[in-house]
């Protein structure tokens, strides 16, 4: 499926490539057009995401009732209401005026917090569970990220939204907290301003602990910890995109879950055959990582059903990217328009 997908997107390239070569054979007209065809490129959604100022604009519709409406750079559109009894967790170092700014986000007024249940993560609980794998500088010294989360019917899957987080993907939250035993909730994770939000994960967990009443594995949410930051270290030093990286360690979790993975050759020759298929290159330092994770949750007490389910959805997200007619459809318009245009000059 990957290998097909980039295949296209190869072809599609040498396309523009060659269209832009036309062009250029005509400088005065290259001139006027290029604006066009940036203008037509830009309309397709070629990585499937909704933007940034629309998942803003949602929240700031939802702010007029009870309900959280949010989407993320990676596609997710959660709704949560009071009805669906949430709960809350607060980084207890937010001053009044940035939890205003978190609440605004998850669209709860301050003045109805009483009736939302509500934990707080302190700084201590951050270092506790991720000072094994982040410096305690760049943890800092304040508990800010904030979630709400609340359970979803069966089979529903993860679904999250994040506001004001920069360095962990949504990508990266879903295989953390499925690795974690999370398979079905509605999750918005925000900061007062942009930040890591690599916190959010311990405040994730211990509210769905309230929530559920479900002591979480600590060896499984110790996983969790180093598969989030390990994901995040990949997507720093991988030249990639962050959703094949993340797809790819799915893909080896699923692998793990199947049992088609015994010890330690087998996973360091999956991940080597993984990367293939992701057109990743990695280093022998990232293999070593991929490794020490893998290894580590093969032997940890994992529900791996919810794992499976998030690989499947991963499968499902590229499947139904690469038969979706209205994205093929804008592309081929795109270059029966573009085709027109260079008609045009000879005629």
């Amino acid at each position: 499926m990957i290998r097909l997908i980039k295949k296209k997107a190869k072809s599609i390239v040498c396309s523009v490539l060659a269209a832009v070569t036309l062009f250029t054979m005509n400088p005065a007209v290259f001139a006027t057009e290029t604006a066009t065809q940036t203008d037509t490129v830009s309309g397709v959604d070629v990585s499937g995401s909704d933007s940034s100022d629309a998942a803003d604009k949602s929240n700031t519709d939802s702010n007029a009732d009870s309900t959280t409406t949010a989407g993320s750079e990676a596609n997710d559109k959660v709704t949560i209401s009071k009805n669906d009894k949430p709960y809350l967790s607060l980084g207890a170092d937010l001053t009044p005026d940035q939890r205003a700014t978190v609440l605004g986000f998850m669209g709860i007024e301050l003045t109805d917090l009483d009736n939302y249940d509500v934990v707080y993560v302190n700084n201590d609980e951050e270092h506790k569970y991720l000072d094994s794998y982040i410096s305690k500088s760049e943890i800092g010294t304040r508990s800010l990220s904030s979630v709400l989360i609340t359970e979803d019917k069966k089979g529903a899957g993860l679904s999250v939204s994040t506001h004001n987080i920069n360095y962990c993907t949504v990508g990266m939250y879903k295989n953390a907290l499925a690795t974690a035993g999370i398979a079905d909730a509605k999750i918005i994770v925000a900061g007062p301003f942009p930040i890591s939000g690599t916190a959010a994960l311990v405040g994730t967990l211990k509210a769905y602990e309230e929530m559920t009443g479900k002591k979480l594995d600590d060896k499984v949410t110790d996983a969790a910890m180093d598969e989030l930051v390990t994901t995040g270290e990949l997507n720093k030093s991988i030249d990639g995109d962050s959703q094949d990286i993340e797809a790819m360690i799915a893909d080896l979790k699923k692998q793990l879950a199947d049992g088609r993975l015994k010890d330690e050759s087998q996973i360091k020759d999956a991940i080597k055959e993984a990367a293939k298929d992701y057109d990743l290159k990695l280093s022998d330092d990232d293999i070593a990582k991929l490794t020490s994770l893998l290894m580590k949750l093969k032997d940890a007490n994992i529900d791996w059903d919810s794992v499976i389910n998030q690989a499947q959805d991963w499968a499902s997200k590229l499947g139904d990217k690469i038969n979706d007619p209205g994205f093929w459809e804008k592309i081929g318009n795109f270059f029966m328009d573009l085709w027109d245009k260079i008609k045009s000059l000879f005629s």
